[in-house]
């Protein structure tokens, strides 16, 4: 447990702070982790650019700081590389109101659209073709307010290979079924099928990649419990996602693998411009739209 869950539970136990200010120190020891792991997961990647090819260029993320009108902001990080042809980790912290016509997509929201959300998000788009490209992103969001009030976590894990990758598949998928046991048995079958349904295109009747998990609205009446689920998830997308990445980086591959990447990229975009909540949810509160659009890849094809 950590120096910040202990003196939130300490606090608890004295029942020394109300209901408001134990739901403010929810907000700053969450919004804190997203810190914490998109400085782990930059960290990482940057090392991979490093090491790879006795790299001298020193390839590093770019970060930009943006500020919402209605309240809030947050941290685009951005990479360029020999490795990672794009990769975007972003986090934010935004609060205000939802427009009267997407309040009723929102619980808690539907009264007074007021809400507070704070998360991060990784899309990484790779050189080699044999790397596949990964999604992943956790988020905690508070609506409402009285009694009508809301909170509860969101997120998940995705892996799209560009050609059949079934070890990747399997090693990624195995990792987050261990995680998810670990707190609920039903979470790893509920949450792959949930993933397996949202990631999916219906005008192309395919889905994105192999999935993963996904999952919203999750408030167990353990808010502890959940964070430590929703930390789970970012450690064990980033130690399966590294491994593939290391065991695939040297892979040979030709002029007409890059041309079917650049294809299959083209379903990427389409999926996230036409479906993707998390799209939708920025554009829709006002967030900055590079960062929204940070998820896009850098080339695509629809040749």
């Amino acid at each position: 447990m950590t120096i910040k869950m202990e003196m939130l539970e300490n606090l608890k136990q004295q029942k020394c702070l109300d209901d408001e200010q134990l739901l403010d120190n929810k907000k700053m020891i969450a919004s804190s982790w997203f810190t914490d792991l998109r400085d782990e997961i930059c960290a990482s990647f940057e090392k991979i650019e490093k090491n790879q090819f006795n790299n001298k260029q020193n390839i590093n993320f770019h970060k930009k700081k943006w500020e919402r009108n209605g309240g809030g902001g947050g941290v685009i990080s951005v990479m360029k590389g020999n490795v990672f042809e794009k990769v975007g980790v972003n986090i934010s912290t935004v609060h205000g109101e939802f427009s009267k016509e997407f309040r009723s997509q929102i619980p808690g929201a539907e009264d007074n659209g007021k809400f507070w959300a704070s998360g991060i998000s990784v899309v990484s788009h790779m050189c080699n073709p044999y790397v596949p490209a990964a999604h992943m992103n956790t988020r905690l969001l508070v609506t409402g307010e009285g009694d009508k009030k809301k909170i509860w976590f969101g997120g998940g894990g995705d892996l799209t290979p560009i050609f059949e990758d079934e070890k990747a598949s399997s090693l990624f998928h195995k990792n987050f079924k261990l995680s998810c046991e670990k707190y609920n048995t039903d979470y790893y079958p509920r949450f792959k099928h949930w993933c397996d349904e949202y990631f999916y295109l219906p005008h192309r009747k395919e889905t994105r990649g192999i999935g993963g998990v996904f999952f919203d609205y999750l408030n167990s009446n353990n808010w502890e419990n959940d964070l430590s689920f929703v930390k789970d998830i970012g450690k064990t997308f980033l130690s399966s996602y590294l491994e593939i990445i290391n065991s695939r980086i040297n892979y040979k591959f030709t002029k007409n693998d890059r041309k079917e990447q650049l294809i299959r990229r083209g379903r990427y975009v389409e999926f996230n411009l036409l479906y993707d909540r998390g799209t939708i949810f920025g554009l829709k509160t006002g967030g900055n739209t590079e960062a929204v659009l940070m998820s896009l890849p850098p080339k695509v094809s629809w040749i």
